[in-house]
């Protein structure tokens, strides 16, 4: 031990571990805030797309209303120009009833004069049943264009109502999004500095050795430590050592607060070679992942906290095909991360 802290004292301070923790927090709060965009993004789409289809039935409403009152009004048109013809046919009669009303004074002895006389009166009386009528038909047709356009001025209030509650709308989703934003980058900011703090005692606890080591944003455990080849049952010193991973989580689950959502995952790796006994690589990756889970378990830690997940040989962190290859290769991970 006094070995190893003079070796790391001749290499100096490491700064590597920092330079890690503060790319992973920056690329997660990136992802982050990609993924309530296009939350947000979705949300404001579907409220637009219903308002839209809305606009669009009440814009084809109105032209349809529109439509009928231009009918209406050539309606109305033609009316009043048969209004006005049949006055003047009335007038014309009025002129010609005069007329031979005064040639009926004057020869009020002769029959024929009287037999005139009394069919002008009747075609008389049936121009102004016909003038009547039409003013009649006049009083309707104002009467149909004033409902109309009660209805027009409704539709127009429901439109701006409509434009209100969309404005308002658009605007409580903005600022939803805006605080959502805020507290979950608090909350990302904040499991950050519980997971740097979890993985420098993980380290410090640990000791500088090359088979445990921090890669990116998880802390990577080489399975040798823990297994013997091909089987899942801890070893003796594996148990040792997951002890001391156990005490970390232990005081780090009782440092963040209840309010924060985490969960340590246990993931499960091994190389490309296939192993015996009727069991695939990725049995034996979940295998020895849900050993680890149960004994943390075991040593405390509450289940909800936990995760194992198997991946087999299927992500490898080098590609390469020797043994030492294979070695990094079969690992196990832990990765403090959101639920």
């Amino acid at each position: 031990m006094a070995l190893s802290r003079g070796r790391r004292s001749e290499r100096g301070f490491d700064y590597w571990p920092g330079f890690v923790d503060a790319l992973s927090t920056l690329i997660l709060g990136i992802i982050f805030l990609l993924t309530v965009f296009a939350v947000v993004q979705f949300f404001l789409s579907q409220e637009v797309t219903g308002k839209d289809a809305a606009l669009s039935r009440l814009s084809a409403r109105i032209a349809q209303l529109s439509d009928l009152l231009s009918l209406e009004q050539t309606n109305k048109v033609s009316l009043e120009e048969q209004i006005a013809q049949l006055r003047s046919n009335l007038a014309t009669s009025e002129g010609e009833r005069d007329r031979y009303k005064g040639l009926y004074d004057g020869l009020s002895g002769s029959a024929g004069a009287q037999d005139k006389a009394v069919e002008l009166s009747g075609k008389l009386d049936a121009e102004k049943q016909v003038s009547l009528r039409a003013l009649a038909q006049v009083e309707l047709l104002n009467q149909q264009l004033a409902a109309l356009r009660r209805q027009l001025g409704a539709l127009e209030q429901a439109l701006e109502v409509s434009e209100k509650k969309d404005r308002e709308s658009q605007s409580r989703i903005s600022d939803l999004g805006q605080r959502l934003n805020v507290a979950l980058a608090q909350r990302v900011q904040e499991l950050s500095r519980y997971r740097s703090d979890f993985f420098g005692r993980l380290r410090s606890i640990l000791g500088n050795r090359p088979d445990i080591r921090i890669v990116g944003d998880r802390f990577v455990l080489q399975s040798e430590v823990f297994f013997d080849t091909g089987q899942s049952v801890l070893k003796p010193e594996g148990r040792a050592e997951m002890d001391k991973i156990a005490t970390a989580l232990l005081e780090l689950n009782r440092q963040i607060p209840q309010d924060i959502g985490w969960v340590l995952r246990v993931d499960g790796h091994t190389d490309v070679r296939p192993i015996s006994g009727g069991r695939t690589n990725w049995d034996l990756s979940a295998a020895r992942a849900i050993a680890v889970v149960q004994y943390l378990i075991a040593k405390g830690m509450p289940p909800q906290r936990l995760v194992a997940a198997g991946f087999g040989e299927f992500q490898p962190i080098d590609p390469g095909t020797g043994e030492d290859a294979y070695s990094r290769n079969r690992r196990i991970e832990l990765k403090l991360t959101e639920r």
